[in-house]
Formats: C-alpha cells, sequence, structure tokens
C-alpha cells in the first residue's frame, strides 16, 4: 500500500502545512487531516471484521505506508494539536514491533502532551511501559535490543503517573533482558556475569518494590544466590 513518490510528496506538504497552521491545545485542522480520519475510520472497520490477533497486526502492517507521510510532517513541523491518527499510528507500530518509530512518535506526543484516543481507556506512559514491557517479556525482542528500548521507555515515562502495576511490568522486562530470559523458558543465572546479575537484581527487586504479585519472587532469590557465589556484597 505504498504511494507513488509524487503522491507522497504532496501528502507530506500538505501534512506540514496542516501541523504548522493547527495551534497547540485544540485538534488538528485543514482538510488533509480529515481525509485521514476518513481513512483511519475505515481502517478500523477492517480490523474490527478480522477475529485473528495474528491477522489483525499483518493488517496494520499493511495500512501503515499510507500514514507515513503525514506521521512524520506531523512531528517534524507539529505544535503539539491534539492528533487522533498520529497517536492511532504510535499505538499500532507499537502492535507490529516497529518501537523506534513508535517511540519517536511518543517523544514528541509527551514533550506536547498529547492524549490517547477515547477508544484507549490508559494514556501514552501506560500503554507504553505495558505495551512495550509486556512485548519484551513474550520475547518479541532479544535482549540486548530490549534493553536500548526499555531504557528509552523509562526515560520517556520517568515523571509520569502510572499504575505501579505497569511500572512493575517495566522494570520486571528490564531485569529479565539483563538475564537473557525473554520469552518462554528458565535461564541458568549461576553462570550469570556478575555485573548483569547485580543489574537485573536491582530491576527485579524494584519490580517488586512496585507489585508484589508481578512474578519475580523466585528470581530474585536466584539472583541473590548467584552474587552471594561471586562474592558480591549485599547480594
Amino acid at each position: 500500500m505504498a504511494m507513488s513518490p509524487a503522491r507522497a510528496h504532496r501528502a507530506r506538504m500538505l501534512a506540514a502545512q496542516a501541523a504548522a497552521a493547527s495551534p497547540a491545545g485544540g485538534e488538528v485542522l485543514g482538510g488533509e487531516y480529515e481525509l485521514m480520519l476518513a481513512q483511519l475510520v475505515e481502517h478500523r472497520r477492517q480490523l474490527k471484521d478480522i477475529q485473528s490477533i495474528e491477522r489483525k497486526i499483518e493488517a496494520k502492517r499493511q495500512f501503515l505506508p499510507i500514514y507515513k507521510a503525514w506521521v512524520e510532517s506531523a512531528v517534524e513541523h507539529g505544535n503539539g494539536a491534539q492528533d487522533q491518527v498520529l497517536m492511532t499510528v504510535l499505538v499500532w507500530l507499537i502492535d507490529v514491533g516497529e518501537y523506534t518509530d513508535a517511540l519517536a512518535i511518543a517523544a514528541y506526543a509527551m514533550e506536547h502532551g498529547l492524549q490517547m484516543p477515547d477508544q484507549y481507556d490508559r494514556n501514552l506512559p501506560t500503554v507504553l511501559l505495558d505495551e512495550i514491557g509486556g512485548a519484551a517479556l513474550s520475547g518479541k525482542l532479544e535482549p540486548q535490543r530490549a534493553v536500548l528500548v526499555l531504557n528509552v521507555v523509562a526515560e520517556l515515562t520517568a515523571d509520569s503517573d502510572t499504575p505501579d502495576q505497569a511500572r512493575a511490568k517495566l522494570h520486571k522486562a528490564l531485569g529479565y533482558a539483563h538475564m537473557g530470559r525473554l520469552g518462554a523458558g528458565e535461564v541458568d543465572v549461576s553462570q550469570l556475569d556478575p555485573i548483569k546479575a547485580r543489574i537485573a537484581l536491582d530491576q527485579c527487586r524494584r519490580a517488586y518494590e512496585l507489585f508484589d504479585g508481578v512474578g519475580v519472587k523466585k528470581d530474585i532469590e536466584r539472583l541473590e544466590r548467584r552474587l552471594k557465589h561471586a562474592g558480591e556484597p549485599d547480594a
């Protein structure tokens, strides 16, 4: 569903004009935005008719190129006006695993205090913690990349008011990433590098402090034993 170069250029110009002309505090104005909204309504209708989560994700992957020019221009030229298209695309990018692009939009949205569309019952920081933390825990990111992505999420949401359970999920995911334990299965922490074990332990302890049902109690015990065996103080 990629646009032709000429159409993409025109869409980018119109989106830039709309973004620059829309003041912070209100919603984006202009005919191009109305067209994007209409397209979004149609895509949501199509998604509603799909039962399979896997197929929904693939459909979103096919839809996203249509919004690429709009979103890039909004982030580059926008003044912080509320943009339902931008915020929905952000969530879809998370859904399809394009976390870097999603976080670039999230940084703009957080800077300007943009709100999630009405159909979402969580604020943006909570969405980032829940969805990206959950994606990491399910093994959708390899550990090294997960650490980078999750640290960006932590930085973006550090000052945000979010449910403790959501932030606990992020710390658990960071702990597991440093352990190399993302996705199903266990890891032998007895061979884990002590530095990584210490970082993982700190993250798991913080997760447990925030929500004792987060599921890291046994991990904390194993990591403490690993550090004790390595002669680390305060294991």
